[in-house]
């Protein structure tokens, strides 16, 4: 195996395994910016390593193993020594007794103690999700800079910053205290909601979609609704992301191209996630992610896009903007109200939103506005709007997407 063959392994196993592999080794030594660290030597191990001895049967397990045999290195060297080392043991010993991990109810899952870690209170909300989302989605700064919509200097200091507080405090890695958790539920639902966005649309890369993110973020959501099945926003989480995980299959072509929402294959969609979806929106409440899970459910319930009720969906966005105003929302507003009632209408609400400074870099603007002036005949116009957003995105997918879409205006 030659280097760039490893690399191009390690790169694709880390994209998979990092957020288990840190979680795992922020139990075993109880601080997440160390765990961090941990995590990337093994991973730099094995581009030293691989080249010559090939890539292991169960790659994850390699890393791991690497990584606590570096943790049992350092707690050699440190002054509690016996402490660190023997609580080591006994989590060894219980990872490998049997039924180890199989509770929900015991909140036996690394992941999840590792985002209501991430979303301490001693941290800010925005340092909660962007630490988060390096940890558990293996996002670069520059990914989480994108879901933010803010610099990406700006993310990597949260990042810097989260660490060195959460060791600062001694925060303990574990799941609050009932009385506790109801606190950090909103950070923790929007660090789950990010992470499935990344990957239903990749900020960058090759791929159109990162199904492994996705599959996270289901699955956290699911095992948050089994701990707070009280909660109607958890349930309004699952079911918008049942939903929207429903259409997966018909959202990539077979060349791996996207293919947009009025463009898809429905016979592709999901039926048993929508189900599963429909069943968890009777749970949810009427919060911003219940809201946007009703949205969703007005397209899992059109058999085509003609019958989709875009007055309805321009109802739902109009009470999203009420309780959680912002211009992502005000766009997608818009793009219903063209869909609803014309595009010149929508045209001129997406005009409103052309000064507003955190969709500077936001590529979907001149996206939709191209989309809008295409449809009114301004194809000229349009042309300018595609070739734009397909100079801001990073998607190598969407870029050609945007260019396709300039040139068939002719």
């Amino acid at each position: 195996m030659t280097a760039s063959d490893a690399r191009r392994a390690v790169e694709a196993v880390w994209r998979i395994e990092s957020a288990r592999l840190i979680a795992g080794l922020a139990r075993l030594v109880r601080d997440v910016g160390l765990a961090e660290e941990l995590a990337q030597d093994a991973m730099v191990s094995a581009l030293e390593q691989w080249p010559e001895t090939g890539i292991p049967r169960n790659p994850g397990a390699w890393l791991m193993t690497t990584a606590k045999n570096r943790a049992v290195d350092q707690i050699r060297r440190s002054r509690n020594y016996e402490r660190k080392l023997a609580e080591i043991g006994r989590d060894q010993e219980h990872d490998h007794a049997p039924g180890a991990g199989d509770s929900v109810g015991d909140i036996d899952d690394d992941l999840l103690r590792l985002v209501f870690t991430a979303c301490h209170p001693v941290l800010s909300t925005e340092a909660q999700v962007a630490l988060t989302l390096r940890m558990l989605g293996g996002l670069t700064t520059v990914e989480i800079a994108r879901a933010f919509l803010v610099p990406e200097a700006t993310v990597a200091q949260r990042i810097v910053r989260a660490k060195k507080a959460l060791a600062k405090a001694n925060v303990p890695f574990e799941v609050p205290a009932e009385d506790e958790r109801d606190a950090r539920l909103a950070s923790v639902l929007g660090v789950i909601y990010l992470i499935f966005n990344e990957g239903y649309s990749a900020t960058a890369g090759d791929d159109w979609m990162r199904p492994e993110l996705c599959a996270d973020a289901l699955r956290l959501a699911r095992v948050l609704a089994g701990l707070m099945p009280r909660e109607p926003e958890v349930h309004g989480l699952v079911a918008l992301l049942e939903i929207q995980a429903s259409r997966a299959r018909a959202r990539v072509g077979p060349g791996g191209e996207p293919v947009l929402l009025l463009d898809q294959d429905r016979a592709k969609w999901d039926q048993l996630l929508i189900r599963r979806g429909l069943a968890a929106l009777e749970k949810a409440g009427g919060g911003p992610y219940s809201l946007q899970a009703r949205i969703a459910a007005c397209h899992a319930r059109a058999r085509t896009p003609e019958e989709t009720d875009w007055t309805r969906i321009a109802g739902y966005y109009e009470a999203l903007a009420v309780i959680a105003p912002s211009p992502v929302v005000a766009l997608n507003h818009a793009v219903a109200i063209g869909m609803a009632f014309g595009p010149a209408v929508a045209l001129e609400l997406v005009d409103e939103l052309v000064a507003e400074p955190a969709l500077k870099d936001y590529h979907l603007l001149p996206s939709v506005r191209g989309d809008l002036l295409a449809k009114l005949g301004r194809s000229a116009e349009a042309r300018v709007e595609f070739e734009r957003a397909a100079g801001m995105t990073r998607n190598a997918r969407e870029r050609t997407l945007l260019l396709d879409r300039a040139a068939t205006c002719g």
